[in-house]
């Protein structure tokens, strides 16, 4: 049984009352996610099988979809490839006990907006929802890019003009976030809360923010002419190609 850890405080949606389809057979999960999503103000649906997901998605009409991949009949690689062939473009969050490399590249090629592995916590789920809701409808992108920086999410290489760029965890996720917003100011707030997954920003969690951006500058902007990573006094940050 996957233990899914609720958030401690209740936010409300990007969207408001935003539709969410969780397609889960394990009855207990479903119901935790439902239950947990409902609490943070979702307008959640619950499906047991692909066939029952896919009739559902005929009808009714939804912001983001949670699929689990082991359903039994039809699963849930065959549920997302029948989406996209079929030119459904509602973002889709693969849950999966399935954590190898070849995994990845299978979900995100078949569609798949983003990836999270079991067992997760509940504050996550919650976290990537409102990411896929904020980013609107499926890219099939498994690669990001600005300029001669390049990151490939399955992988997880980061290069800028060939060069290979080691990143931490954490600086890996705050360069996808940043480059997922290109050209668009992210606050600290958004940073904490979407990055750090922190319900509140406080002074110490500032600080951390900005010693990862400054880390991140000195690995990819040293040394370049083109200055990439903006720091926008009093709001907070923005990608983009700039001279300087």
């Amino acid at each position: 049984m996957n233990i899914l850890v609720k958030s401690q405080e209740k936010t409300k949606p990007e969207s408001e009352a935003a539709r969410v389809l969780v397609v889960e057979d394990e009855h207990k999960v479903a119901s935790a996610l439902k239950e947990g999503l409902e609490g943070e103000g979702y307008d959640v649906t619950v499906e047991h099988t692909g066939e029952a997901a896919l009739v559902r998605l005929k009808t009714d009409p939804f912001d983001v979809v949670l699929l689990d991949l082991l359903l039994p009949g039809r699963d849930g690689l065959q549920v997302l490839t029948t989406l996209r062939e079929q030119g459904f473009q509602t973002p889709v969050l693969v849950l999966t006990a399935r954590d190898t490399l070849d995994d990845r590249v299978t979900g995100l090629n078949s569609g798949a907006d983003d990836y999270l592995v079991k067992p997760f916590a509940f504050v996550e789920v919650v976290a990537r929802i409102r990411a896929l809701l904020r980013r609107g409808g499926s890219t099939g992108a498994t690669r990001l890019g600005i300029g001669d920086l390049e990151m490939d999410l399955v992988t997880r290489k980061v290069t800028r003009g060939g060069r290979k760029i080691e990143l931490t965890l954490r600086e890996f996720e705050l360069l996808e976030y940043l480059l997922r917003y290109e050209s668009q100011v992210v606050s600290r707030d958004t940073l904490a809360r979407d990055v750090w997954h922190e319900a509140a920003r406080t002074t110490s969690l500032d600080n951390v923010v900005d010693v990862h951006i400054a880390r991140l500058r000195r690995k990819i902007d040293a040394d370049c002419p083109i200055k990439l990573i903006q720091t926008v006094r009093g709001v907070g940050f923005m990608l983009r190609e700039d001279e300087g």
